[in-house]
């Protein structure tokens, strides 16, 4: 997301509070909270890298629900049920 957003910014097109959906509350409370607790030292690079961004109001993480992450069709074997309902989130109809 940062790099489409460097490369909008190139054509003049300034975004800020882009939406990054996640289904871990734990994981976003932590990168809301400006405190750092002697807890979260040993936390990876990655994860001081997006609560930065966080902070500085470039991305906003926002809770969602794991059955509605819509890269699971992308990522995941799914059972069919699930692919569907996905699928018609997506927009997506069936073709036969």
């Amino acid at each position: 997301m940062l790099w489409i957003r460097n490369q909008l910014a190139d054509y003049e097109i300034h975004e800020n509070n882009i939406p990054i959906f996640c289904d871990n509350n734990a994981a976003i409370s932590l990168s809301k909270n400006p405190i750092l607790h002697s807890r979260v030292k040993h936390i990876e690079i990655k994860h001081h890298f997006i609560r930065d961004h966080v902070q500085k109001g470039t991305i906003d993480l926002q809770f969602l629900s794991t059955d509605e992450q819509l890269a699971d069709i992308f990522t995941k074997l799914l059972i069919e049920e699930h692919f569907n309902y996905l699928r018609e989130l997506l927009g997506m109809i069936l073709i036969e």
